[in-house]
């Protein structure tokens, strides 16, 4: 692990403090790890266009709008080969939450994403990504799968 001291002003520093305990962080170098992920991330997600993602979309909609199941059903069979696994909650007697587990290229992800959210009746609409580095095919039993580690 390398160690790197940073100097900032007191009025930061009592902000970032102040952050720190708010999310419950115990230490300022776990802080900083997490910080810099989420940038990392970030960055990653913008400039890397080709690069491989995991991610979460949640989204609420009204089970009762005219012929909706039936669309993000179809969206998702369209896009099975990103589709990991959904999970719907019935939140009353109308609402849903869903919360679809996605993987594969990043824009093709993303451009999913952002066609599910569209349709019309989908509201709260929110993509989580995380840049993967793809390993190697390999074989564990009888299938063949390849890891995928996050970046960062």
């Amino acid at each position: 692990m390398e160690r790197f001291t940073i100097s900032i002003d007191d009025e930061l520093a009592d902000a970032f403090d102040a952050f720190i305990k708010r999310r419950g962080y115990t230490t300022r170098s776990e802080a900083v790890r997490d910080v810099l992920r989420e940038l990392l991330q970030r960055r990653d997600q913008t400039e890397d266009r080709n690069g491989y993602c995991v991610g979460s979309l949640s989204y609420v909609y009204n089970h009762h709008e005219r012929q909706l199941c039936e669309r993000l059903a179809s969206l998702q069979h369209a896009h099975h080969d990103l589709s990991i696994s959904t999970m719907h909650v019935h939140l009353d007697h109308e609402q849903c939450l869903e919360t679809a587990t996605l993987k594969g290229p990043a824009e093709a992800v993303r451009q999913f994403a952002q066609k599910l959210i569209a349709e019309k009746g989908v509201r709260h609409g929110q993509l989580n990504l995380v840049s993967v580095d793809l390993g190697k095919p390999h074989r564990h039993g009888s299938g063949q799968h390849e890891h995928l580690t996050p970046r960062h």
